[in-house]
């Protein structure tokens, strides 16, 4: 199973906005833009979403996925990870959904919880990456 290079851990460290594709039941991709996250320690890519979304009933049904994202000041710069969705857990996802809009939003989520927070936390199989940060 390979790690996300550390040359790109950088790109989890800023408001760097993500793709993320599922599989619908009839196996046509669905794409969500999307907050990301990275646990080194455990090599998982993270998304936060609610159980309601489309994102997390997919996954439920097939933990294929890809999570895409370029670097916000270098579009020639990117990372791909093809994997599965190790663990879909509600523990942490609240804290998670704050931590995660401090970043991007510098300060509280903005938006109203509808369901309940889940944490995919995605296994790399494959990643692939262009570009340098150096």
């Amino acid at each position: 199973m390979p790690d996300v290079p550390p040359a790109f851990h950088d790109l989890f460290e800023q408001a760097t906005f993500a793709h993320v594709v599922t599989m619908f039941p009839n196996g046509m991709p669905h794409a969500s833009p999307v907050w990301v996250d990275y646990d080194a320690a455990d090599n998982r890519v993270l998304v936060n979403t609610e159980r309601h979304r489309q994102k997390a009933r997919n996954v439920e049904r097939n933990p294929a996925v890809a999570v895409s994202m370029v670097d916000p000041e270098d579009p020639y710069r990117y990372l791909s990870v093809s994997g599965e969705v190790a663990e879909m857990t509600t523990e942490g996802a609240r804290e998670h959904i704050e931590k995660l809009a401090q970043r991007y939003v510098g300060g509280e989520y903005p938006s109203e919880i509808v369901s309940e927070r889940v944490l995919l936390r995605i296994r790399p199989e494959r990643v692939f990456t262009s570009g340098t940060n150096e």
